[in-house]
């Protein structure tokens, strides 16, 4: 190597010394087979699909000759081949036009694929069923994935919220669930329950397995809007934590419908709504970017006013379940039901199908993996016989023939859910009917006393009069529609009760009262009766049970569902379970009741703390020894006065 003659001795040799270690350093360092990187099993399985695909290995199923929806250019394909290898589609396209072999081919000619229906926001746990039974529930009507949100069962499990939801799938039911942390754990900070997350919790979560997708439901408005909130610091934190690990912020926008306070949640970063009501409100939060999750009410509304308005791009919108129990589901469907809605309501069904699978997957970043038919992604086909009708023949999951006619075909996995799923309900002691009784200040002969019913937003509770009885205490009226009501703690041990008066719901039958362990959202047990020693018994029963339904009428108990998983579900047969239920429904079919007669099943919702509710009745916590609060504000109240 020769160098310019101004280069002195020293600098030569220190350049000949860098040239040489540059020469070294671009010269690639030699093979270390030990060292060499090993592939997940994502990657191994795409790796096997590029083969497949390319016809150099095998497949193990073609469905032959169906005309297949592409959801992505939104045109029905015929005569197409959908050739399978393991759980995952291979390729796609002209009958015959794959050159390689297959295990099996399945005549699918006359038949009309879509693909598997996903729900974009759903509560398992409002089924009463767990993960493997809500699979056998739901896969033959063509749900075959689900974005759960998970703050139901994280309000009792709290650390193993993401495990409960992924110990199905790891044992072999097909249903592919995509848990959404979540972020009402607690609700507010009037309640404490199983669970606190924060920062450090959502991050924990996002970082332990690539299911974790989205944070649940963004619920309390008021932490999220005012600074001052006490909960303002852990939901933002939660947010904060979702956004740091590239995941999506689910929202709940009840009760926002003014132009304020829709730009305030679509900036907060919230990114999608389920809880519209009303059409325009819809179209309003639509046009600012947030993605509506439509409920079947809002389905029939929407739709028309949507193609009225000329809408051309429909992919910022999915149906949605939300909460229907298994009783409901037998009766009414799963997906099905919702796709079905909006072609009623107008909509095509190729974009119906897209509502119902593509927008939802993409908008979760998960269309890699769900949401259409398409190599790479899981084989969960639902063939039909009659696309607008959403007439179900038959339903691929995960490549396997999962269910035929509304039957379930494959086998439901033995999961031995542990103690910390089991043991849930823990009051401390058996209540007496004395725990129930609500006493009057001395030397009252009535009282002026604080009431609220169902679904009650108005931003002040009501108030009416009710007599002294001669024992000093203050008891229900139902001949008046007025009902007594109590939230017990199952969570500390401590016996702690809440009670006050509701008016237009509750049973007329002497002697009677239901209770339940599905309590919206923090599920303390919530009972409601006209006699302190049948409320205090359907109480009890539900914790011999470890959770779930009681219902006494003349001081017996007359029915009962049990929901021994966490206090919201069981693992039990979808029929056994469906089979309680009715028994439920019909013996409450027997009773008077205040209002509309039969089972006031919606009670279990009728306890929310999320926006829009004011004052509600929480268990006691530090400071407000009767709950009674309103949850805006913080501001309590005496039940009676």
């Amino acid at each position: 190597m020769q160098f310019p003659a101004y280069v002195g001795a020293g600098a030569a040799a220190v350049m000949l010394c860098l040239c040489a270690c540059r020469e070294q350093s671009s010269a690639p360092p030699p093979p270390d087979k030990a060292a060499a990187h090993v592939f997940n099993d994502e990657t191994r399985i795409r790796q096997q699909l590029v083969q497949v695909a390319m016809a150099r290995e095998p497949a193990d199923l073609i469905l032959r000759g169906a005309t297949v929806l592409n959801v992505v250019t939104r045109e029905w394909m015929p005569a197409q081949d959908i050739v399978i290898k393991g759980q995952r589609i291979a390729w796609v396209g002209d009958e015959g036009g794959w050159p390689g072999q297959a295990v099996e081919v399945v005549d699918a000619h006359g038949e009309w694929a879509v693909p598997g229906f996903g729900e974009s926001h759903k509560h398992i746990e409002s089924t009463y069923l767990t993960p493997e039974y809500e699979a056998a529930l739901v896969i033959p009507r063509g749900n075959t994935w689900t974005v759960e949100d998970s703050h139901e069962i994280s309000n009792v499990v709290g650390e193993h919220d993401v495990d409960f939801w992924l110990r199905a799938e790891r044992a072999g039911s097909p249903l592919k669930i995509f848990p959404s942390i979540g972020s009402a754990t607690p609700p507010t900070v009037y309640e404490h329950g199983g669970g606190y997350y924060g920062y450090r919790e959502m991050s924990a979560f996002m970082e332990s397995d690539p299911r974790v997708i989205s944070l649940g439901e963004v619920m309390d408005w008021p932490a999220v809007s005012n600074p001052d909130n006490g909960a303002h610091q852990r939901i933002w934190e939660m947010i904060e934590a979702t956004r740091d690990h590239d995941g999506v912020i689910e929202g709940h926008g009840g009760g926002l419908v003014a132009a304020p306070e829709i730009n305030a949640f679509a900036a907060a970063g919230l990114s999608s709504d389920h809880e519209a009501r009303l059409p325009q409100e819809a179209l309003d939060k639509l046009r600012r970017g947030i993605f509506i999750e439509s409920r079947v009410d809002l389905t029939r509304e929407l739709v028309p006013l949507l193609l009225k308005t000329g809408l051309q791009d429909w992919s910022n919108l999915s149906v949605t379940t939300d909460d229907r129990d298994v009783h409901a589901t037998l009766q009414l469907g799963s997906m099905d039901y919702n796709i079905r809605t909006a072609i009623e309501a107008g909509l095509a069904p190729e974009i119906a199908y897209q509502l119902g699978s593509y927008n939802t997957a993409r908008h979760f970043h998960i269309e890699h993996l769900v949401g259409s038919i398409s190599p790479g992604r899981y084989a969960d086909v639902v063939l039909l016989n009659d696309p607008k009708t959403v007439a179900i023949k038959r339903v691929y999951a995960n490549g396997k023939l999962a269910g035929r006619g509304g039957d379930y075909l494959l086998p439901i996995p033995k999961i031995d859910y542990p103690e910390w799923a089991l043991q849930t309900i823990n009051i401390g002691r058996e209540l007496s009917a004395a725990d129930f009784r609500i006493a009057a200040p001395a030397g009252r002969k009535d009282v002026n006393v604080a009431l609220m019913e169902p679904f009650w937003f108005a931003p002040d509770f009501i108030t009416d009069h009710l007599p002294v009885q001669p024992d000093g205490s203050v008891v229900a009226d139902p001949a008046r529609g007025i009902i007594k009501v109590a939230m017990v703690d199952r969570y500390h041990g401590t016996a702690a009760v809440s009670k006050m008066f509701w008016r237009g719901v509750g049973p007329k039958t002497p002697g009677s009262a239901l209770a339940s362990s599905q309590s919206h959202d923090l599920h303390n047990i919530w009972a409601a009766g006209n006699d302190d020693a049948a409320i205090a018994l359907a109480v009890n029963t539900i914790a011999g049970m470890h959770g779930g339904w009681a219902l006494v009428s003349g001081g017996k108990v007359v029915a009962k569902v049990r929901l021994d998983i966490g206090g919201l579900m069981t693992a039990r047969p979808v029929q056994e379970v469906a089979a309680e239920m009715e028994q439920l429904h019909q013996a409450a079919d027997a009773m008077d009741w205040i209002g509309n007669p039969g089972l006031p099943d919606r009670m279990r919702f009728a306890f929310l703390t999320a926006s829009p509710w004011k004052w509600q009745l929480v268990a006691p916590y530090e400071g407000n020894a009767g709950g009674f609060v309103n949850v805006v504000t913080g501001q309590t109240h005496d039940v009676l006065w």
